[in-house]
């Protein structure tokens, strides 16, 4: 049975999809248009076209398809949100304002473990150094309390239906941010090449829980744990990095990250003898530097 069902920016996209998929020329299928697209309003609310594609000689048997990395990929590059890529002024001041207390954050917390390790230094003689970041910043955000009918929740699922997979949704808020945790079978389709999809449905899931906000909430979303061992990862390269440019003294510029990666470095190399970290840039390319002191 030849029959391929596709997603798309529009309904042309779509087709052009499962044309691909099929081997096939439109004169060989037969189209049919399950949804039609639509822009929403501002850009949220968004709707996906849909067709289902059958070969002619086999439209009997029809089956639904789940879509795959790169189908996913084109779906998001197709939504409204996606297409301007600029960050909204006002959420980009909370994001800028959001890091500066991080960095504040993390200067206390540095200071703070420097001043109990000096203090406990007579009995640890033999004890470890600590590392700058002890534990998972994740742990904090699993005590949040769970809530329901959150808008957050309601933007996943209606995006994760229309990709066609199957995943289930567990939201914490408290304190300005709201945790998604993701499971189901599907969770490595939402994470996608190196978590770019996760990335993006983030980014796509704060300008929703911000349009109505009069403070700014960040939102965070994780799958298999991803995003702890995203954070570890990304504590091992900070001291990588960190040693290199202390030994050519040259900085070094890191990929573009969000906010909470950005903070991850920042603390990770705040108590650095030899190196300092800074931002510079608009999100969504800002990054971080890292170098000499």
């Amino acid at each position: 049975m030849r029959v391929s069902e596709k997603w798309g920016g529009d309904v042309d996209a779509a087709v052009e999809l499962a044309l691909k998929e099929l081997k096939l020329t439109i004169d060989e299928v037969d189209v049919e248009v399950l949804e039609e697209s639509s822009k929403g309003f501002l850009g949220i609310g968004s709707k996906l076209a849909k067709v289902r594609v059958t070969a002619k000689e086999d439209k009997n048997d029809r089956k639904k398809e789940k879509s795959s990395f790169d189908d996913i990929d084109r779906i998001l590059a197709a939504l409204p949100e996606n297409q301007k890529i600029e960050v909204p002024e006002e959420i980009r001041e909370d994001y800028d304002k959001f890091e500066r207390e991080e960095m504040e954050d993390a200067r206390a917390s540095a200071k703070a473990k420097k001043k109990e390790r000096h203090n406990n230094k007579s009995r640890n003689k033999n004890r470890r150094k600590e590392h700058p970041v002890d534990n998972s910043m994740f742990d904090d955000m699993k005590k949040l309390d769970p809530v329901t009918d959150s808008p957050v929740e309601k933007f996943l699922r209606d995006v994760t239906a229309e990709m066609g997979i199957d995943l289930d949704f567990s939201v914490r808020a408290g304190n300005g941010l709201i945790y998604v945790n993701i499971t189901g079978k599907d969770t490595g389709t939402i994470i996608g090449k190196r978590g770019q999809t996760l990335d993006a449905i983030q980014y796509l899931a704060s300008i929703v829980a911000n349009k109505e906000s009069s403070e700014y909430v960040r939102v965070i979303l994780d799958a298999e744990n991803y995003r702890s061992k995203r954070e570890r990862t990304l504590m091992n390269l900070a001291n990588r990095l960190a040693g290199k440019v202390e030994r050519s003294g040259r900085s070094i510029t890191l990929e573009p990250m969000n906010p909470y990666e950005r903070k991850v470095i920042h603390s990770t190399l705040q108590d650095h003898p030899y190196v300092k970290t800074r931002s510079e840039g608009k999100e969504p390319y800002r990054r971080v530097i890292i170098e000499r002191k």
